[in-house]
């Protein structure tokens, strides 16, 4: 039997099976995308909805996961990207 990845949400801190979670990466320094293939290279965190990323995003939880300053347009673009992925 193979064994099924686990990851961690950050906005609710449940694990859950990888591929149900959506991924935020680090690309440089200072770039954070959302990962819609969950295969980019970089420093990746995870969450399962919208919800869990308004929580982490008020709790700056993302900042501390990736180690990087992240402004509000870059958050901005996160949410957009993930609702458009999740309908």
């Amino acid at each position: 039997m193979k064994k099924v990845p686990m990851r961690r949400c950050i906005g609710c801190m449940e694990s859950k099976n990888k591929k149900e979670l959506l991924r935020i990466v680090r690309v440089s320094d200072t770039d954070v995308n959302f990962d819609s293939t969950g295969k980019m290279s970089g420093r990746g965190t995870y969450i399962c909805s919208a919800n869990c990323l308004n929580k982490a995003i008020k709790s700056k939880k993302i900042e501390k996961e990736l180690n990087v300053k992240i402004d509000e347009n870059t958050y901005n673009k996160l949410l957009v990207d993930i609702n458009t992925y999740i309908k």
